[in-house]
């Protein structure tokens, strides 16, 4: 049932018009940072020549666009993520679907993975630009892995906090603005140098680390702990919604 229902929302959100131009911006702008990005190594090309060991042309090329990529998914995010639940609940469909033999956990989990898919498609799309690299020089592949883990992570956890939003009220405008806010708070929670419980907190922190190809296994049970905290969130508000009704 989960991944019908999983089937259906990706259904959906390629059917809708706003998805398709959110795919379409994407790309056109992650190419663009590529391209610039390109450019940028050749005129680097004299002075890494004079260097004993230059950076190479992952950490100069892919490692930016992953980063770039980071900052533009918090703001496409919330854009597809705000009709997921809120919509249901603006058109009164909600009840319909909370009263459907299915539990509350495979619709949460259904609309979640739907939403997900779409996203990881997106992160393929974006890993084309520089897969194409390796037509003319070598990547470091151990670097790249861990640059698509980390920008995968963060996609899930993007997802997993704008679906709880969501999933708090009935207009996709809140919800949306209401998921960027929540997104920002947690991308900027340690600029001021904060550390301990706020550094842990910091979604950047933990995806700068992979990034620089350092993986963690800290990290990565980071982000599974808290796309799992919000999934249980979203669970328990339309639980207490349909407990209600």
């Amino acid at each position: 049932m989960i991944h019908t229902l999983a089937a259906h929302e990706l259904r959906s959100l390629f059917l809708s018009p706003l998805a398709w131009v959110i795919l379409a911006v994407v790309q056109f702008i992650l190419a663009w940072i590529f391209l610039a990005q390109l450019d940028l190594y050749m005129e680097l090309q004299p002075q890494l020549a004079t260097m004993e060991h230059p950076p190479g042309i992952t950490e100069l090329l892919v490692t930016p666009l992953y980063s770039s990529a980071t900052l533009l998914m918090m703001l496409v995010v919330p854009l597809l993520s705000m009709r997921l639940l809120s919509e249901e609940r603006r058109a009164r469909t909600l009840p319909l679907l909370l009263s459907a033999p299915i539990t509350i956990s495979q619709i949460v989990l259904g609309k979640y993975l739907g939403l997900l898919g779409f996203l990881l498609l997106m992160v393929l799309l974006s890993s084309l630009m520089p897969l194409s690299l390796l037509t003319a020089g070598r990547l470091d592949l151990g670097l790249l892995a861990a640059n698509l883990l980390g920008l995968s992570l963060m996609l899930a956890a993007f997802a997993a906090a704008s679906l709880y939003i969501s999933a708090l009220t009935q207009q996709p405008v809140v919800a949306a603005v209401g998921s960027f806010g929540l997104l920002l708070l947690l991308w900027i929670i340690d600029w001021s140098g904060g550390e301990g419980v706020l550094g842990w907190l910091s979604l950047q922190g933990h995806y700068q680390a992979l990034l620089q190809g350092l993986f963690s296994s800290a990290d990565v049970a980071y982000y599974l702990l808290f796309i799992t905290t919000f999934i249980v969130l979203a669970i328990r508000r339309l639980d207490a919604e349909r407990l209600q009704n």
